[in-house]
């Protein structure tokens, strides 16, 4: 279920970049409010165009992939299984380190021939 609305996501999406690639310009934009052509108000209180099929698929496909977005959303964050950064129990397989006591030596290792690795030289 969530590939298949993953991808009605991806189409959705390509479809409205071409829907809104192939709207003509409205020819304002942000130049306008500049006061070239006309005042802001003209574009505010104008009155309302009327909507093309380009108008109307923009809306259309614009809810839609609003709403996937939500359903996925929803979906991707409830099958999540949330972990924890602190690891709460150590491995069995490590042993604590042996402590280090002051003017304690080590013992070596036993060389293969016997030899304890100190010479005495």
């Amino acid at each position: 279920m969530y590939s298949i609305l993953l991808a009605a996501l991806v189409l959705d999406g390509l479809f409205l970049s071409v829907v809104i690639l192939m709207q003509a310009g409205k020819g304002g934009g942000l130049a306008a409010v500049g006061g070239s052509g006309g005042t802001m108000a003209d574009g505010v209180l104008g009155g309302r165009q009327a909507t093309t099929v380009l108008t109307r698929a923009t809306w259309g496909a614009g809810a839609a992939f609003m709403i996937l977005a939500l359903i996925l959303s929803i979906m991707s964050s409830r099958t999540a299984v949330p972990e924890s950064v602190i690891q709460v129990d150590a491995p069995a397989t490590q042993s604590a380190p042996a402590p280090v006591l002051p003017g304690v030596q080590e013992p070596t290792a036993v060389q293969p021939d016997g030899n304890s690795g100190n010479d005495g030289n």
